[in-house]
């Protein structure tokens, strides 16, 4: 692919949390094409190799960090390694995520505090870490991959909904915290998209039946790719938003314009 001179990362740190699989991979393999070195964050090792592997290909600098997020340490830790192996950072992609079923009569403690963990705090963390480096470099840019449940109620998923709102009210708070500082923060809200974590939702409920059930639902009529996603991001990522800041973008089909 040519590289597009407005949103070319060559020369640019760039961290993806949740990389090395669905959204969070196509985000990464984008960056890649776009010339970015890369950090990019999983829990499960296996998967993050192969993930390293396939954007090593094409001659891409990058760097794996299996971490679990709920670790508060992972966020310094991360941070250190794009530190340590490219001396800057430039972009941090918050991705990491779970979706946790449940109403607040049927949902237990643990779920909702592992749900708003990796959803929400992990993202305040890891913007945290990196933020007095940015600051350091008067530039930065941050994305949060929310949901557009954010934008709208959901049943049956309370604490998920929950907590992409809340990322999304973070994002809002950072872009006018930081704007100063020549950081720009913004989110993109994805809607229904063919990734494992669909796949996982809707294991138990008749697959087929529930994905016509999805797609009917959706004004463009399917769910979204995961590349589609990783277009929008890279692009509030980019030079090409550098007037954007404080934004919550959805990339849904249309469903929360209903």
């Amino acid at each position: 692919m040519e590289r597009c001179e407005i949103t070319h990362f060559e020369g640019k740190t760039c961290i993806v949390t949740g990389a090395t699989s669905g959204i969070g991979f196509a985000i990464a393999a984008k960056l890649a094409e776009q010339g970015a070195d890369l950090v990019i964050v999983g829990r499960n090792r296996a998967r993050g190799e192969d993930a390293l592997a396939t954007l090593s290909k094409g001659g891409t600098r990058a760097q794996l960090v299996v971490a679990d997020l709920a670790d508060r340490a992972a966020a310094g830790l991360i941070h250190g390694r794009a530190m340590e192996a490219f001396d800057r950072v430039d972009v941090l992609i918050n991705n990491a995520g779970i979706l946790v079923r449940g109403t607040v009569l049927d949902g237990t403690d643990d779920e909702w505090n592992t749900v708003l963990d990796l959803n929400l705090s992990s993202a305040y963390r890891m913007s945290r870490a990196v933020l007095p480096t940015m600051m350091a470099q008067h530039a930065g840019s941050i994305v949060n991959i929310a949901s557009d449940w954010a934008l709208m109620g959901a049943q049956n998923a309370t604490a998920y909904c929950v907590s992409k709102a809340a990322l999304a009210q973070l994002t809002r708070c950072m872009a006018l915290d930081f704007a100063a500082h020549g950081i720009r923060v913004n989110a993109i809200c994805p809607g229904d998209t063919a990734t494992p974590m669909l796949e996982r939702a809707i294991a138990d409920r008749g697959r087929e039946a529930t994905m016509s059930a999805i797609n009917a639902s959706i004004p463009l009529g399917r769910v979204g790719r995961p590349d589609e996603i990783a277009n929008a991001t890279v692009f509030l990522a980019s030079e090409a938003a550098s007037f954007m800041t404080g934004a919550l973008v959805p990339v849904d089909g249309g469903t929360s314009a209903q």
